[in-house]
């Protein structure tokens, strides 16, 4: 635990949060060895997951950075915590927040380079020291260390299992996008995809695995659900209407959950089993990193089976 109760751990998400956080990162990271502003930010910055801590008057006093390298894997870059809050717990909370949304956005393993003098930091929290990397600076060692993250998919490890077996064994596509259910614990569910399959001659994500992944994320809600009320049904897109917001060039997540369902969910159930068709109506944002990409919004409409035609149809 932190000696600090009185800070906050956020995601910057406006331009004055960014500004701070960079200015930070540059001041820990980079001053020191007289390095310019702006070498402390590369080229996937927008692909990634941020988080800094604020302490009880709003100052900036620790960031960190999580980005994938692949579907299963990311690694971890820019930590610092400010000299006056060292050895208070800091790091561990920013660290524990990147693995959390590591493990939700589908990583199995995270990979980092650890200055000499952060080694011991890394061990405690279960970090494995494989070999000397690169030399900063040509002063400033580091050590290649990584870290096994356990299982994702929430509480319903087996209800994601049998979705991911269902798509997998009925829809050609999804399998060869390698979709993956992510996390679901009930409140949010996360999906991922295999990188290299669904980029363009940008090398950019292609607009329609971004659909795919969105349609998909939006079905695996309603196939939850159905689960929930132990209601067997077909389950089709009526109607949906995506906004592509920015490029993807790394890996996307897809992400839906209650506060993004527009249908109250128990009168979807009620409705589908008194009548034997319902239709529920949700948003899926597909994601880089922390960044919003893709906003879908659809409409899915069920019938109800019973349990020897029950079939999931796309």
């Amino acid at each position: 635990m932190s000696d600090f109760p009185a800070f906050q751990i956020i995601q910057p998400t406006t331009k004055t949060d960014f500004s701070r956080y960079y200015a930070f990162r540059w001041k820990m990271l980079r001053e020191p060895w007289q390095q310019p502003q702006g070498s402390e930010i590369d080229q996937l910055e927008s692909q990634s997951i941020h988080r800094m801590i604020l302490n009880d008057v709003g100052d900036v006093i620790g960031v960190g950075r999580l980005h994938k390298t692949s579907q299963y894997q990311a690694q971890i870059r820019y930590m610092a915590v400010s000299d006056d809050y060292q050895g208070k717990g800091l790091g561990r909370l920013i660290i524990d927040a990147l693995e959390c949304a590591a493990v939700r956005h589908g990583v199995k393993e995270i990979t980092l380079n650890a200055r000499e003098v952060a080694l011991d930091f890394y061990l405690r929290l279960g970090y494995e020291q494989i070999e000397k990397s690169h030399l900063l600076y040509g002063e400033i060692q580091h050590y290649l260390m990584h870290k096994a993250l356990s299982e994702g998919s929430g509480s319903y490890v087996a209800e994601s299992l049998a979705l991911t077996k269902t798509w997998h064994e009925t829809i050609p596509m999804s399998k060869a996008m390698n979709l993956q259910v992510s996390h679901f614990d009930g409140n949010e569910l996360f999906t991922s995809c295999e990188l290299s399959f669904n980029k363009n001659l940008h090398n950019t994500m292609f607009a329609g695995s971004i659909y795919t992944l969105a349609t998909l994320t939006g079905w695996a809600w309603c196939y939850m659900l159905l689960n929930k009320y132990n209601i067997m049904g077909d389950i089709v897109l009526a109607n949906a209407d995506i906004k592509y917001l920015a490029p993807i060039e790394g890996c996307a997540v897809g992400y839906t959950g209650k506060a993004l369902i527009s249908t109250d969910e128990a009168a979807f159930a009620k409705k589908l089993s008194v009548k034997g068709r319902s239709s529920l109506s949700l948003t899926v944002n597909v994601m880089s990193g922390d960044m919003k990409a893709a906003t879908f919004v659809g409409k899915f409409a069920v019938i109800a089976t019973s349990p020897s035609k029950a079939e999931h149809s796309f």
